[in-house]
């Protein structure tokens, strides 16, 4: 099993800490709300940074923010992204439902495969209430990501500053069977939403692909430790228990 850390940085600084860390990728974003859309140049800044130091097998991902507004734009900043440096590209739906989410999804990989074959691209979507009346994640997520040939799908939560992480939502053994209709359909499946070092273990146990954190790597900051600094010995301690590559 190839079990990866994702560690959300907010510039190339941040991203060195998660890569000496041990995180197998380094997600490029502005830590404001679920997803946290970065500027292309800061997502460039982290793509070189890294390959001055000697870090250029690892990849970079980023977003195009929770919700899409329109679909030209959206496909616009999925290849935008993908331009600045952007291996992995996650695309959030909240608010879309099954069919709405299809329609768009399908325009999202179709684009960025058009110029760059080898980038992957994971609609975002999300199990809040506001946001799963119109889309399930567990029941609706494998069947977008089978209609539209994406490479996987990542759920996150949305709101970030309520004190819930994902297993507030879901019990570990709801997360297994998902991951289990993932692989069984080829695709990977990606875990966020305020994942705690407390709960990193119970996480990995899913066997989910990739586990997707900035708080539980950051250093305690007396406002919010999502708003503190990605700290390498706290990315270390994440990856215990995980089936990981180096």
């Amino acid at each position: 099993m190839n079990q990866r850390l994702l560690v959300s940085v907010r510039g190339p600084l941040e991203a060195l800490e998660a890569v000496r860390g041990g995180a197998h990728i380094a997600d490029v974003e502005e830590p404001s709300s679920a997803l946290g859309t970065p500027y292309p140049l800061n997502i460039k800044a982290v793509r070189d940074r890294l390959d001055q130091e000697g870090f250029s097998h690892i990849p970079i991902s980023t977003n195009i923010g929770e919700k899409q507004n329109r679909r030209s734009t959206a496909c616009q900043a999925a290849l935008g992204v993908a331009v600045a440096g952007a291996a992995y590209v996650k695309c959030g739906l909240a608010g879309l439902d099954l069919k709405a989410a299809i329609y768009l999804g399908r325009n999202l990989v179709r684009t960025v495969r058009e110029w760059y074959p080898g980038k992957k691209v994971y609609p975002a979507v999300f199990p809040d209430e506001e946001w799963a009346i119109s889309f399930d994640p567990l029941v609706d997520g494998p069947h977008l990501v089978e209609a539209i040939d994406s490479d996987g799908l990542l759920i996150d939560t949305y709101e970030k500053g309520i004190g819930k992480s994902l297993l507030d939502y879901y019990k570990a053994s709801e997360l297994t069977r998902f991951v289990k209709s993932m692989h069984g359909a080829g695709k990977e499946a990606w875990l966020a939403g305020s994942i705690r070092k407390d709960q990193i273990l119970e996480i990995w146990s899913t066997g989910v692909d990739v586990i997707c954190v900035r708080q539980a790597a950051c250093v305690f900051n007396s406002q919010e430790q999502r708003k503190g600094e990605v700290s390498a010995k706290q990315v270390s301690e994440l990856l215990v228990g995980a089936s990981c590559v180096s």
